[in-house]
């Protein structure tokens, strides 16, 4: 990858498993100015601003947001930063736009434009010619020295002349009613700088933000209004310039913001934002351009440069959004395959550092007075799969952020957590301080946070801590396991306990229990042990379990989950063979919506482990759950969908979801849509690539485990297995060509993948390396930290085509008559059932010649639910996947 930065020039290394390619969205158009008039009505009646949400291009570094509009006559640099929030109707607190940005320019019947956004690079810019003239722009948001920089130059001296201003929107005066939500502010221009200063009142914050403009060549003046309150800064007949901005507030990340109550003395007393910014600039202006540009790219590559993902295409000719409109009617381009998934990881790096508030509902950005759904953490489904992406693609530390924002809440979420308890199962609630575990609900803001409850229950709890076990699982980093991830999990656990009741059935039970945003007769539905609260309560006892064994950890709690484990009954299937989402259900759909979006009775197939390839029937009984759920939905739930098509090893299907998540569901800018425009599917699509690609959650590695037909020859560098194992993989013709696994912790390294047992293993230094063969598909290599595996030569094998349209006829006999359509490849047929919840199959016969077989059942009225399988079996040995017939007898 080369970038040519003003005359720098910046080189990476070249990966032999993957091309470094540049990665850029560009647009031979600038960004539409349709003003305010230009209205279209989505989510509530809320108004949303179009060129804003589909042209403008986001830049960040955790501290703030820009989005980057690129225009020739006023440019225009929306900010946010991320803590300045208005009173919303959730009393959650709304992300608001700090403030804009305009450079006015006046540049009219241009030529040869181009703008976009170098996400190679994290590096937007804009570029045209005007009267021989050529005017160029580049805008990056350093996060070493925490500040925007913007620099503006001409190629002929002394041909820069344009305005510096800013407008802070949504001014409302003082407002007398008890919310006090107003915002107040001024803009003020003094020698080189322009300083944005005023207070969000609902929060009593203190916001402010400085521009320093540099002038090189020419002069600049400062201006302001009779006023003094509408400051600006002109420049004239400059060679170029340079802008350098920070945003800051009054917010202090600490428990006292959720723990206290009364709005506007949650962050009383903390000091005005004016010095720490004012410090924050006057250490960015010291620096030249070049420094600090040297600065935020050597940050940037660290993170971004360790992915890499190949499919073999060319840089395009034609602008994104005409490859994004090719896309749509049906001429595919790899090339927007790969952008879209290192645009996710671009976003979470954009959006989610150390020291910052994580990634929200829209990541950084928000150029809304209230955003839509408040730009909240959304506990149900949404915070989660921002961080999806942040293990596998190798960007762990980017899950900081969420972690340190969850250890702030901690204190009030363990007042809710004894609230909780105290309203729902009073005889367990504990009265010794902080045994009552923590929780979380649905809601959640910089400044406040919801129980559970209402159209969410307590499981919610057990799927956030699901991302605190897979930040060990895949670090195993052991010190971060005691001081971070195993308290969230312990305290999690002690909650959930306390939440189940026994049920007639000798089960435990959540009560109440509820499906996230399921409604029947439009009220929120209300039951008991739901297959959402079931799943992750089960997941989350799971992960203490495990954490507290390698911790060696005696906590009381230990042995109560111990007891409980067994008991959740976290699994049912239902009539029509699907995962039942409650447990009163009987056939899909009878509850609820039929092709409602959430999905989230399979949370224990993704992200949780609980459905695995060592419970068969369940994936079965998961894929016929997905396919009545449908394929197309909001994107965040398309996200939700590929990945879980991707967690049962369908190549196929999961591809058509990123599909559809491409043509129904993305902007011309790349950003996800609900509609509106919602990060979390991008981030979910960035995911679910990476789990087609590896997956390692069954006590293995597995590379190319759901590899479609349409990705035949391809390449990956750095994805990252549990266990801390780096990979990467090259294939043609949808083969394996090679492997690479770096040992970053060591330990035992189990590599799955078909006929590896027959393939060359060495280490770095090309000596044959001693494995276990545990199969012909199975090897295990013990490392040590740093040890290098590679792996050549892998024979080629070929998927056996099932059997299909297996029928049923049962006779008055007790005889069951089984017949299906012939599979090419088969020798023979294996018929097996799964009788009513049952997680395996048992095998009726094998070797079946025949494409028909009869069963004898003792009695068939007494058999039950159960679901029947037959598969064809290779003359290799190897076995198809299944089709399915079901028998229901039932009152």
């Amino acid at each position: 990858m080369r970038l040519l930065a003003f005359g720098i020039l910046f080189t990476t290394s070249i990966s032999s498993f993957a091309q470094n390619k540049t990665y850029q969205l560009w647009y031979d158009v600038p960004t539409p100015n349709r003003g305010a008039d230009y209205k279209q009505i989505k989510a509530g009646g809320k108004p949303y601003d179009a060129d804003w949400e589909n042209w403008s291009l986001p830049i960040g570094n955790g501290w703030l947001g820009a989005s980057v509009f690129g225009r020739t006559d006023t440019d225009r640099i929306q900010l946010t930063e991320n803590s300045l929030d208005n009173k919303s109707l959730y009393s959650l607190g709304g992300l608001t736009n700090f403030a804009e940005l305009y450079l006015d320019f006046n540049h009219q019947n241009t030529i040869d434009f181009k703008r976009g956004l170098s996400i190679s690079d994290a590096i937007s810019f804009t570029q045209y010619k005007q009267n021989g003239v050529t005017f160029s722009r580049e805008y990056f948001a350093s996060y070493p020295d925490k500040v925007l920089v913007i620099k503006v130059k001409a190629s002929v001296k002394g041909k820069l002349s344009f305005r510096v201003r800013s407008v802070i929107p949504y001014l409302k005066s003082m407002d007398t009613t008890p919310e006090k939500n107003y915002r107040t502010g001024i803009v003020t221009a003094k020698g080189d700088v322009i300083t944005i200063s005023g207070k969000m009142g609902y929060f009593n914050i203190d916001y402010e933000g400085q521009i320093k403009v540099k002038t090189f060549g020419g002069k600049q003046t400062a201006v302001n209004d009779a006023k003094g309150d509408n400051g600006n800064i002109e420049i004239a007949n400059a060679d170029s310039a340079l802008l350098i901005v920070a945003l800051g507030t009054s917010y202090k990340l600490d428990s006292k913001v959720f723990t206290e109550h009364i709005p506007e003395n949650k962050i009383s007393g903390n000091p005005s934002p004016h010095e720490k910014v004012s410090a924050i600039l006057e250490a960015a202006v010291k620096k030249s351009y070049i420094q600090l540009l040297s600065a935020h790219l050597a940050d940037y590559h660290h993170y971004f440069n360790r992915v890499q993902f190949d499919l073999g295409a060319k840089e395009p000719s034609i602008p994104t959004d005409k490859l994004l409109s090719e896309y749509k009617k049906g001429n595919r381009d790899a090339y927007l395959e790969e952008l879209y998934f290192q645009f996710g990881r671009y976003l979470l790096i954009a959006a989610s550092r150390q020291g910052c508030l994580p990634a929200n509902l829209q990541g950084i950005w928000s150029q809304y007075d209230v955003s839509p759904w408040t730009s909240g953490y959304w506990h149900n489904v949404n915070v989660q799969m921002n961080y999806w992406p942040a293990f596998n693609t190798n960007l762990a530390e980017m899950f900081t952020a969420y972690s340190d924002f969850n250890v702030a809440f901690r204190a009030e979420a363990n007042n809710l957590a004894t609230k909780y308890i105290n309203e729902n199962n009073p005889s367990a609630l504990s009265k010794e301080e902080g045994e009552n575990g923590w929780t979380i609900g649905t809601g959640a803001s910089p400044y406040i946070i919801f129980g559970p409850g209402g159209h969410s229950g307590p499981g919610t709890g057990g799927f956030t801590t699901k991302l605190f076990w897979d930040n060990y699982d895949f670090t195993r980093d052991i010190n971060q396991l005691k001081k971070t991830d195993y308290p969230a999990l312990l305290g999690m656990g002690k909650f959930l306990s306390k939440v189940l009741k026994p049920s007639v059935e000798g089960f435990l039970l959540a009560n109440p229990s509820a499906s996230p945003e399921q409604k029947v007769k439009g009220q929120n539905y209300t039951t008991v042990g739901c297959g959402f609260d079931q799943e992750m309560i089960y997941e989350n006892h799971h992960d203490a379990l495990v954490a507290a064994k390698l911790l060696g950890d005696n906590d009381p709690i230990v042995k109560v989950l111990e007891k409980q484990i067994n008991n959740l009954d976290p699994i049912q299937v239902g009539w029509s063979g699907q995962i039942k989402e409650f447990r009163e259900e009987k056939k899909y759909g009878e509850i609820g919506e039929y092709k409602h979006r959430h999905l989230s009775h399979l949370v224990g197939l993704y992200p949780g482990t609980l459905i695995n390839s060592n419970t068969p029937a369940w994936i079965d009984a998961a894929k016929v759950t997905l396919t009545e759920r449908g394929d197309f939905s909001k994107g965040w739930a398309i996200a939700h969908r590929l990945n879980l098509w991707a967690r049962v090893k369908e190549g196929e299907r999961a591809y058509t979801l990123f599909q559809n998540l491409l043509s129904t569901c993305t902007l011309d800018n790349l950003w996800d849509t609900h509609p509106p425009f919602q990060i979390d599917g991008n981030f979910g699509g960035t995911a679910g690539v990476a789990e087609m690609l590896l997956q390692s959650h069954e006590g293995y590695i597995a590379p190319l485990s759901a590899l479609p037909s349409k990705w035949a020859t391809g390449s990956y560098k750095g994805l990252v297995a549990r266990g801390n194992f780096e990979v990467s993989a090259s294939w043609e013709k949808n083969q394996a060509k090679a492997f690479e696994f770096n040992a970053r912790v060591g330990g035992d390294c189990r590599i799955y993948y078909p006929n590896i047992g027959q393939a060359s293993v060495k280490d770095a230094n090309g000596k044959t390396i001693t494995v276990t063969k545990l199969s012909k598909d199975l090897i295990s290599v013990k490392t040590s930290k740093g040890d290098i595996i590679k792996i050549s030569n892998l024979p080629i094998y070929k998927k056996i085509q099932a059997p299909d349209n297996l029928l049923i006829n049962t006779a008055a006999d007790n005889k069951i008559e089984f017949s299906w359509g012939k599979s090419t490849d088969a020798l023979s047929y294996r018929l097996y059932k799964a009788v009513g919840n049952s997680p395996t199959y048992d095998l009726i016969a094998d070797n079946i010649k025949n494409t028909s077989y009869r069963f004898d059942s003792e009695n068939i009225k007494q058999l039950g639910r159960t679901t029947f399988k037959v598969t064809a079996v290779a003359e290799n040995g190897r076995e198809s996947v299944g089709t399915l017939v079901y028998i229901n007898n039932h009152d």
